[in-house]
């Protein structure tokens, strides 16, 4: 067990990476057929391959709430 505090935005990057993981996983099954030779997933299986770039958003505004709570400018007025 880690007796380390969590960060201000530790949660939001752990939630990031797991919407960027689903949506790594859609983009490896949606390109699929296009290389089996199969017929290619409807438009709205490409819709939730958007999860990836949304995922590596909420990550970033993660990694900024933590810079930025912890800026020493911040850090200074508490």
């Amino acid at each position: 067990m880690s007796t380390t505090p969590s960060g201000a935005g530790d949660r939001l990057v752990q939630v990031g990476a797991i919407v960027f993981f689903i949506g790594a996983l859609a983009t490896l099954v949606t390109v699929a057929p296009l290389f089996l030779g199969t017929d290619p997933f409807p438009s709205v299986a490409y819709a939730v391959c958007m999860l990836m770039g949304l995922g590596f958003l909420i990550a970033a505004a993660g990694v900024v709430r933590s810079v930025w709570k912890s800026s020493p400018k911040r850090a200074a007025v508490r």
